[in-house]
C-alpha cells in the first residue's frame, strides 16, 4: 500500500466503524417498562427470573401529557413543582406524597411527579412505615420548583429525605424517570 492510500484507508475503516456501532447507541439507553393494560406501571428491580416489581395504584397519564412535562416549562398562572424521586440506593416500596394535607400521589422508584399548585407557601409531606418528612416549598405565579424525594433502602431499614434542587441539575434524570402523576390542585 502507498503512502497516498493510507489516509484514505484509514478515513473508510472509521467511517465503517462509526456506521457499524451508531446502531449500538440506543442499546445504550434503559427502556422503560409498557404501562400495564389497566394503565398503572410497574417499576423493576433485578434481572433475575423474580424480580421485585413496585406499581402505582393509579394510572399513570399519558405519553403525550409526560412528554409536555419533561419540557420543564413553568405554568405562567401557577406555581409548578417537580417531585423527583430518582437515586441509585432507592428502596423499593409506593410512598405516598401529599400536598397541604389533603391530594396525594404514589411515588416509585424513578419516577416523577408534577404539581401545579396556587402561588404561596405549600407543605409537601412524604409518609412510609409509619414514619414521614415533610418540605416547605414556596413560590409565585410562573416559578418552577424541584424537590427529590432520596430515598435509602437497606437491610435494616429505610429512609427517604427531601433535597431542593435547581432543574438543570435534575433534567437528565428526570428524563429518566416515569411520570406517575400530574395533578392540577389550583381549584
Amino acid at each position: 500500500m502507498s503512502e497516498s492510500e493510507r489516509p484514505r484507508r484509514r478515513t473508510l475503516l472509521v467511517g465503517l466503524a462509526v456506521v457499524g456501532l451508531a446502531p449500538l447507541a440506543g442499546c445504550m439507553t434503559k427502556p422503560w417498562r409498557a404501562v400495564n393494560a389497566d394503565g398503572t406501571y410497574c417499576h423493576r428491580i433485578g434481572k433475575s427470573y423474580r424480580p421485585t416489581l413496585t406499581c402505582t395504584p393509579t394510572a399513570v397519564p399519558t405519553d403525550a401529557v409526560e412528554a409536555e412535562a419533561k419540557r420543564f416549562q413553568a405554568d405562567p398562572t401557577a406555581l409548578t413543582v417537580y417531585l423527583l424521586r430518582n437515586r441509585w440506593a432507592d428502596a423499593s416500596v409506593v410512598v405516598p406524597v401529599t400536598v397541604d394535607g389533603a391530594a396525594s400521589a404514589a411515588t416509585i422508584p424513578v419516577s416523577l411527579v408534577r404539581l401545579r399548585l396556587k402561588p404561596g407557601v405549600h407543605r409537601v409531606s412524604a409518609q412510609w412505615e409509619g414514619r414521614s418528612v415533610e418540605v416547605n416549598v414556596e413560590g409565585r405565579a410562573g416559578d418552577l420548583r424541584v424537590v427529590e424525594l432520596v430515598g435509602s433502602g437497606w437491610a435494616w431499614g429505610t429512609s427517604f429525605e427531601w433535597q431542593t434542587a435547581q432543574a438543570d441539575s435534575v433534567k437528565t434524570r428526570a428524563q429518566a424517570s416515569k411520570l406517575v402523576a400530574d395533578l392540577d390542585l389550583r381549584g
